[in-house]
């Protein structure tokens, strides 16, 4: 993925605590029988987008030291997958909040820190807004926190690296909410 525009120094921090504080009330929400549960993710059941999710967050807590590491979390039972997921939640905060790092390296390629806080924060969002549809709860992001993740979600929606599906048509007039989740490929 190519760097956003913008500087290197951003709000990407505070939009961070507010996709964690969305996605905690998600994660609060699942229970064992939701696991094998569809979600807007292609093919992904909730116990395989849980799994995806704690990878993620390591991910995006190296980048905080200034580069990222691709590895995979072993399989967990959901309460210590859970649990595991609101303590590296809390780690990520901390290392954003204190990065000291203006560059990261994502696969050699530099992006600037500012950047990977905002891609990390409509992640997380985008996946707790997952996680609350396949286990009913339904809640939706709020629009001004969609609104102002949009700017991200469109460079995503563009670059179409395959992170997300393809953009889904809305109708004229849809809430920022929706514009935000169907230009990651879900239908809201």
């Amino acid at each position: 993925m190519t760097a956003l525009p913008g500087p290197t120094a951003d709000p990407g921090v505070d939009l961070l605590q507010r996709a964690l504080d969305y996605t905690r009330g998600a994660l609060a929400s699942v229970r064992p029988e939701h696991l094998c549960h569809p979600t807007p993710c292609d093919l992904w059941r909730l116990g395989d987008l849980l799994a995806h999710m704690e990878d993620a967050l390591d991910a995006f807590s190296e980048g905080a030291d200034g580069a990222i590491g691709l590895h995979s979390a072993a399989p967990a039972p959901l309460a210590q997958r859970l649990d595991a997921i609101r303590l590296k939640a809390c780690h990520l905060l901390g290392a954003w909040a204190s990065a000291t790092t203006p560059i990261v390296l994502v696969g050699g390629r530099p992006m600037p820190v500012g950047t990977i806080a905002r891609l990390a924060a409509v992640e997380i969002t985008v996946h707790g807004w997952d996680v609350h549809q396949a286990t009913g709860s339904a809640v939706p992001v709020p629009a001004p926190f969609a609104e102002a993740l949009m700017p991200t979600a469109l460079a995503i929606a563009l670059e179409q690296d395959g992170e997300f599906g393809p953009p889904v048509p809305v109708p004229d007039g849809a809430g920022p909410a929706r514009r935000l989740l169907a230009l990651l490929g879900r239908a809201a």
